[in-house]
């Protein structure tokens, strides 16, 4: 039998209770399920044929985006699919190859497009996003080390007119708790000189944070992990095995076998391969998301700063300015257009002309969506004892330790103290 590379250590992590538990995907969401079940006393293995740290999360803003609670579906989406076909270079495009498959999908999307729907799925999402910063804290606080940057967000727009668009929604989120400032011209200066003078209309999130590194970030948890007992495997899973209708482990590609009494799906869009095999009806696709990082950008930025009316953001990591956000319905298996990215640094030009971008990466992250927008936490009723933490979308960094917690108490059999039934995996039908 081949081995497969794998990073070990034995130290304990808590109260032992001489079970297993095999989590299926090594990005945030996975990596912070294995985390708390750690926490839970269980002997962990966590499988991914990445490296930790290149995830999808890599390629993203970074932020804890904790009011993000409104869906990506709003009133009048549908009328905006043909302008998404044509213009290829907008802040969300959709490959006309796409839309065939896509199409069953998109249907669904658009039905949450209501106003009444909207309010349902931003109530649910955020009683998740309320506890974000306490969930991550004793995560964060055993590596010893600075992740997160504590600055508040920042959004520029192009006008008054484009924040009076968004009025209905910020006052949803305002009602349901989070904090939003307007920020004048002066304001936008002196919180970001390098935006001063090119903006004067913006809001301020005081109650988000980023991450210094999303790469890091990801990576320094895995770290941890391992340091408390953890295994980490890099390699794909090809099933989950069963027997008498519970899981008794995961076999990976080579065909090694990983005996369990607890099973975690958490693969993102890698998820899809198990669906069938657990019975459920989930409509998951793959989102491209698209990043530019500047080594070397030659430009002071200490914030996250969104530009809204362009569809993307500048976030400042330890490794470099990540330039980036705009989505990109591809199709399954389609190769990535990094067109896309060079399309997102053209804009980011013309804003801060003096950017360098000598030392330029190009990334793609797919973020795994379902049509309203809001993950799969739940347990599989025909495989007990498995597992669901899936389809975060572009909330993935910001939700990966609560959705960890509830996974951790719903194996350990207790009731988590949210309401998680907006989150069942068989609202699908």
């Amino acid at each position: 039998m081949n081995a497969v590379p794998c990073e070990q250590n034995s130290g304990v992590a808590g109260a032992e209770r001489n079970e297993h538990a095999v989590v299926i995907g090594g990005g945030i969401v996975g990596t912070c399920c294995a985390l708390y079940l750690q926490r839970e006393g269980y002997s962990v293995t966590l499988v991914d044929p990445a490296a930790p740290g290149d995830s999808t999360v890599k390629w993203s803003c970074g932020q804890f985006a904790i009011s993000e609670v409104i869906p990506l579906s709003k009133p009048g989406i549908l009328a905006k699919v043909p302008g998404w076909l044509i213009d290829q270079t907008g802040p969300l495009a959709l490959r006309p190859g796409a839309l065939p498959h896509i199409l069953p999908w998109f249907l669904r999307f658009v039905a949450s497009a209501r106003h009444s729907r909207i309010v349902d799925i931003a109530q649910a999402l955020a009683i998740l996003t309320r506890d974000v910063y306490a969930d991550y804290a004793p995560l964060i606080e055993a590596c010893g080390k600075p992740l997160v940057v504590e600055r508040p967000i920042i959004e520029l727009f192009d006008s008054a007119a484009a924040i009076q668009r968004d009025r209905t929604n910020l006052a949803l989120r305002e009602a349901l708790g989070f904090k939003i400032e307007s920020l004048s011209a002066s304001d936008i200066g002196d919180l970001e000189p390098a935006f001063g003078g090119r903006f004067a209309h913006g809001l301020l999130f005081p109650d988000w944070r980023f991450v210094s590194d999303t790469e890091y970030f990801i990576a320094t948890l895995t770290e941890s992990f391992i340091s408390n007992g953890g295994r980490r495997i890099r390699s794909g899973a090809a099933r989950i095995d069963e027997s008498n209708g519970r899981a008794t482990g995961v076999t990976l590609e080579n065909g090694e076998r990983i005996g369990a009494e607890h099973v975690v799906v958490a693969a993102g869009i890698g998820s899809r391969k198990f669906f069938a095999q657990l019975g459920v009806n989930v409509p998951l696709e793959g989102v491209a998301g698209y990043q530019a990082l500047l080594a070397d950008p030659g430009v002071e930025i200490r914030h996250s700063v969104i530009y809204a009316d362009g569809g993307f953001c500048f976030t400042p990591m330890t490794r470099g300015l990540q330039i980036g956000g705009t989505i990109e319905f591809a199709g399954r298996d389609a190769r990535p257009n990094f067109a896309r990215a060079e399309i997102i640094l053209g804009k980011a030009k013309r804003i801060l002309p003096q950017l360098r971008t000598e030392r330029c990466e190009f990334g793609v992250g797919y973020r795994p969506l379902l049509p309203d927008t809001k993950p799969v936490i739940d347990r599989c009723r025909r495989l007990q004892n498995v597992f669901m933490a899936l389809g975060h979308g572009q909330l993935g960094l910001t939700l990966g330790a609560t959705t960890g917690r509830l996974i951790g108490e719903m194996v350990a059999g207790r009731v988590p103290k949210q309401d998680i039934s907006a989150f069942s995996a068989y609202r699908f039908g």
